[in-house]
């Protein structure tokens, strides 16, 4: 009888990508039951892997590369499953000298992508590229989508909501990494405007000012609404708790599971999201679906706007629009209607 495998599987960050790897964990520890699964990743991650039951063992990545190093030789991997593929990666791979699969980032295509608008990116999912790293072990996509899994002591209680909320809510994830990334205040405001419900807006310590901002505005408009005959009549119904900076990313992720809808943009709670199966209204700013990190295996509009030269003008994000006019999320439309 051979021995159980031993697989490492490399990914630093971000909270995005890394909760995209989920498949690759899920299908090699389903498939192979006996497999050991190692999984590798930044210290300010590991709390996104530390409730995987599919993960025997994590390694962090905290003092440095080299310390990293001389922790995963000691193990004796079988094979390296590398979904980062960069130049620490690379010295991993050589440094162990286990057999390696490793991800294709498609760096060309998304050069010509950003700099030219030519896009030869291929029409297939991120997650479905990370997949392939596993062909030749003979694993397959069982199609389950992501996974995310709560600790207890996260879980989001109905308590914890104010009265408004808790007969349903729809969340909305108001951050994102970089600014192009997000919507501006104003037309926040107008999505929650447009949804017309309870919300809850989620994120970081970060997105706190913006946050703050829109929920004076409906607050606001709340204590004029009973001497104003026309918002009365109006029947506006958007109620906001505002979550951001309160509870830490698991609590967030236990806001999306609970919420009837999500809205995001392009960020690490959009992929939350999709693990929970929930309905996604994905926003794209300078950054597009064609990527190929869009809601995974779930229900999913996308608001972006296409009618743009400039689009897209980077893979990531930058502090401010390149072009002065942000048109990408100034002007496109919130084209939706929620029973």
């Amino acid at each position: 009888m051979s021995k159980p495998l031993k697989i490492l599987i490399l990914r630093f960050s971000s909270i995005g990508d890394i909760i995209l790897t989920t498949p690759v964990i899920r299908n090699l520890k389903v498939q192979q039951p006996d497999t050991q699964i190692h999984f590798a990743t930044k210290k300010q991650f590991s709390f996104l892997m530390e409730e995987n039951p599919y993960v025997d063992k994590i390694h962090l990545l905290d003092k440095g590369i080299n310390d990293l190093i001389k922790e995963l030789k000691t193990e004796k991997f079988d094979y390296i499953i590398d979904l980062h593929r960069n130049l620490r990666t690379l010295r991993i791979k050589t440094a162990l000298r286990a057999k390696s699969f490793s991800f294709d980032k498609l760096n060309y295509e998304k050069w010509l992508y950003v700099n030219f608008k030519v896009n030869k990116l291929p029409n297939i999912h991120i997650v479905d590229r990370y997949m392939d790293t596993l062909k030749e072990l003979g694993i397959k996509n069982d199609e389950k989508g992501l996974d995310y899994f709560i600790p207890y002591k996260d879980e989001v209680e109905e308590s914890w909501l104010p009265e408004s909320h808790r007969g349903g809510f729809v969340a909305f994830a108001i951050g994102g990494g970089h600014y192009t990334k997000r919507l501006p205040i104003s037309r926040m405001i107008e999505l929650c405007d447009r949804i017309n419900k309870p919300i809850v807006l989620l994120g970081g310590k970060e997105d706190i000012e913006n946050a703050n901002e829109i929920e004076d505005f409906f607050q606001t408009r709340s204590e004029s609404r009973g001497l104003d005959p026309l918002m009365q009549a109006m029947n506006k119904k958007t109620v906001i708790y505002n979550a951001c900076g309160k509870y830490n990313f698991n609590q967030s992720a236990s806001f999306i599971k609970k919420s009837q809808v999500v809205f995001s943009h392009d960020t690490g709670l959009m992929h939350v999201a999709a693990a929970f199966k929930k309905k996604v209204y994905s926003i794209w700013g300078n950054t597009t679906p064609a990527y190929g990190m869009y809601p995974y295996q779930t229900s999913f509009v996308i608001f972006e706007n296409n009618n743009l030269s400039c689009r897209s003008c980077s893979k990531i994000g930058f502090k401010k629009c390149p072009k002065g006019h942000f048109k990408c999320m100034n002007d496109v439309k919130f084209d939706f209607y929620l029973p």
